[in-house]
């Protein structure tokens, strides 16, 4: 993620990281420097690409080598921006999340602006330059989300993948192809992301608890879940459009 920001803002950029030949690799893909990451020069922009579990601690470490303005990619906002403001009262700071890998790229940002100002101005412009969406919220309502779109949604998925038998080739449904694609797109990332992912956001706890609802229930309330799990879109639509019959129901 620190590469996809390298490659996304117009600016001369160098990386600083436990492992100097992580470092080197990263600057020579994108064709910046190195910086020691122990090192005492400073920087226009700081930002923080590291996993969630440890995001605290770097920020405290490097939040004095920004000059003017501190910012993280690290997926999560409540942690960071409380972070920020205790480590850079006096910095532009946000907290930016790109829902896609970089590999996806462009896509949609979200983007909390705890403290804005020209610098912050500069890079999100250059973030919009490179097609992408940001989408402004709040470290509260960003973190709630990312329960039901991250959390739940892959602990669905890898549950899926684990309660699923062999069956004969030919027997695929449109359903389980579908899921089974969703599958090898999320058995295929980094496990070690996924697993920060539900290390932090509550999510599985709620599916779990979905699909032992849907086994205890008879026939009839059976019906009522599977009306009730519809998108929201679709069953507004419905509302709108009743059907013409009993049959057509």
């Amino acid at each position: 993620m620190g590469r996809w920001v390298a490659r996304t803002v117009d600016a001369d950029v160098a990386f600083a990281d436990r492992d100097p030949a992580v470092a080197a690799e990263a600057a020579e893909a994108v064709g910046g420097t190195t910086a020691d990451l122990d090192g005492d020069d400073v920087f226009d922009v700081v930002v923080v690409a590291v996993p969630m579990s440890v995001i605290e601690d770097v920020i405290a470490e490097q939040a004095g080598r920004a000059r003017h303005a501190i910012v993280d990619v690290a997926g999560e906002m409540a942690t960071p921006i409380d972070a920020m403001a205790e480590h850079g009262p006096d910095l532009e700071r946000a907290s930016l999340h790109p829902l896609f890998a970089p590999e996806n790229a462009p896509g949609t940002v979200a983007v909390v602006v705890d403290a804005g100002g020209p610098t912050i101005d500069s890079l999100l412009a250059d973030l919009e330059d490179a097609e992408n969406e940001l989408v402004a919220t709040t470290p509260e309502e960003h973190d709630r989300a990312m329960e039901s779109v991250q959390a739940a949604a892959h602990a669905a998925i890898v549950a899926y993948g684990l309660a699923r038998e062999s069956v004969p080739e030919g027997f695929a449904t449109p359903v389980s192809a579908a899921l089974d694609d969703l599958l090898a797109q999320v058995t295929s990332g980094d496990p070690g992301v996924y697993a920060e992912i539900q290390d932090r956001f509550d999510g599985a706890e709620t599916v779990a608890d979905a699909a032992a609802t849907i086994e205890e229930a008879d026939p009839a309330e059976l019906r009522e879940l599977f009306a009730a799990a519809r998108p929201e879109e679709d069953a507004a639509a419905d509302a709108d459009h009743p059907p013409d019959s009993e049959d057509d129901a």
